[in-house]
């Protein structure tokens, strides 16, 4: 029986897991599954330090834009308590749904994004962070939302353990 396309991602970032170059490994791996199964132009992970209020960039696909390391203020807006407080995927279908959320709407839309899917990451009841795609206007819709959901909880065990590296350094 021949695979399918969806099955080879879903494998290819199972095998990132046992890579010894985490969490870039499965990093590079989900977002290379995302792209070809779901599409994006902009890819990001983005992990929730709740203490300090921030979100940290730890993977882009877009270095110069998008550094790594970037962070991000946690404010009370809807979407910080849709995605980051309850949990819950967003979606962004054109370049107005990005000007009402992110602040850095014009630089977003200078790299011919227009729409967005930002997925939590969960664990435990908690959101650790979010997955992000951003592609052209449109392009993402409900049934995108769960098998984007899938690949982010595949990016949890990286995101932890990079979390865990971090503290034992600092």
């Amino acid at each position: 029986m021949q695979s399918t396309s969806l099955e080879d991602s879903l494998s290819a970032v199972a095998r990132a897991h046992a890579d010894t170059t985490q969490p870039h490994a499965t990093f590079d791996a989900i977002e290379k599954a995302v792209a070809e199964t779901i599409g994006h132009r902009l890819f990001t992970i983005l992990v929730h330090h709740r203490e300090a209020r921030e979100s940290e960039r730890v993977y882009t696909n877009m270095r110069e834009a998008y550094p790594v390391g970037g962070r991000k203020p946690i404010t009370d807006s809807p979407w910080m308590q849709q995605v980051m407080q309850q949990g819950l995927p967003y979606i962004g279908r054109n370049a107005e749904d990005l000007r009402d959320v992110f602040y850095d709407h014009e630089l977003i839309v200078s790299l011919g994004c227009r729409s967005v899917l930002n997925i939590p990451l969960r664990w435990q009841g908690e959101t650790l962070g979010t997955l992000n795609m951003l592609h052209e206007e449109n392009w993402y819709g409900d049934g995108h939302v769960e098998l984007a959901r899938v690949f982010a909880q595949l990016a949890v065990p990286a995101v932890m353990a990079q979390q865990q590296t971090k503290e034992s350094i600092a």
